[in-house]
């Protein structure tokens, strides 16, 4: 998710994605999106940042009701998010 000139992910799943745990152990990857990929560090993302990224998602995703934005704003999600920083 964008927010500003920053990118975020979260895992809609909680803790349990083998994506996500990778995050926790290499701190790098590759992210393809839009037709573009780039290579990106991970990095925990500012709690003050979390209101922002639910707005973010809510814009997004509204118009689908509950079956995606539902997973995406919960607690547990939140919990997950990560920071996308370009390497």
């Amino acid at each position: 998710m964008r927010v500003g000139e920053d990118l975020f992910v979260r895992s809609a799943r909680g803790d349990s994605p083998a994506w996500l745990r990778g995050t926790r152990v290499r701190h790098e990857g590759r992210i393809s999106a839009g037709g573009i990929e780039k290579d990106v560090a991970f990095a925990a993302a500012e709690p003050e940042a979390a209101d922002a990224i639910d707005t973010a998602y809510h814009d997004k995703y509204r118009r689908y009701g509950g079956q995606y934005l539902g997973s995406v704003v919960t607690p547990e999600a939140r919990a997950t998010t990560i920071r996308l920083l370009p390497r």
